[in-house]
């Protein structure tokens, strides 16, 4: 079942067409991955998957991104909901300078999603036990999420992110700080998290892309050259484009 569609979409930084004319459908608990070139758009599409893109001054957005039959860029949408909807992860893990219990609540806190510590109290440890911290953090709790590992800190993320209960999950290169070992950890917590989430990736990294994702879309100067099952766009790909820089041709 297609959870994302998009339809016609263009977007703008000022006079610069950085995403042209992309039309996609994006299946519900599968992990999509979007490959290219440094520069070629997929940051900024997957961007535009929960609007963070409205925060650059400049941009203008043309077409449709729909959720769940829902246009996100209607005049009336509610841009904090969908937000919490399509949660996203970035490069480099963001912990809040504050105890690991209240980085996992913050979200929870800040929308007055629950009301009673107790549920607060349930929220966090399934969150933690979801992303695989809880059995090593449960009787630290009250300790900095900055003083943990990298790739603890990139988990502690993943739970403070899913304690809203999203549907979808962005990951924009989340190994990219991270050492071989720690992105292995990475990698199979998202094939764990994809029987409750929908994943979209971006990585610069094929081979992860080849390892973890169902589907995978080639970018190349803003256009979606390819989007197929992630094993045909690696071994017998439609476009001449693809085949270059799958292996490693171009790019």
């Amino acid at each position: 079942m297609d959870i994302i569609e998009i339809k016609n979409l263009n977007l703008f930084y000022t006079n610069f067409h950085a995403i042209k004319d992309v039309n996609m459908k994006i299946k519900a608990n599968k992990i999509t991955a979007l490959i290219g070139p440094s520069g070629c758009g997929k940051s900024t599409l997957l961007r535009t998957l929960n609007r963070i893109n409205d925060t650059i001054e400049g941009v203008r957005i043309e077409g449709d991104v729909i959720v769940n039959g829902k246009n996100i860029y209607d005049p009336d949408a509610d841009v904090d909901r969908i937000r919490r909807n399509v949660g996203m992860v970035f490069q480099r893990p963001n912990p809040f300078p504050l105890s690991i219990y209240n980085n996992v609540a913050f979200g929870l806190q800040i929308n007055r999603l629950v009301s009673r510590k107790d549920e607060t109290d349930f929220i966090v440890k399934e969150s933690l036990e979801d992303v695989q911290l809880w059995d090593d953090l449960k009787d630290k709790l009250k300790m900095s999420g900055l003083e943990l590992s990298l790739e603890q800190q990139q988990r502690l993320c993943i739970a403070r992110l899913i304690a809203v209960k999203p549907e979808i999950i962005l990951l924009d290169e989340p190994c990219s700080s991270l050492d071989p070992m720690a992105t292995a950890h990475i990698e199979e917590l998202m094939q764990e998290l994809k029987s409750k989430y929908t994943i979209v990736i971006v990585t610069h990294n094929m081979q992860q892309a080849a390892r973890i994702s169902d589907e995978t879309g080639y970018m190349l100067l803003g256009k979606l050259i390819e989007f197929d099952a992630t094993g045909k766009i690696f071994t017998n790909p439609s476009k001449q484009e693809t085949d270059d820089y799958v292996s490693g041709r171009f790019g």
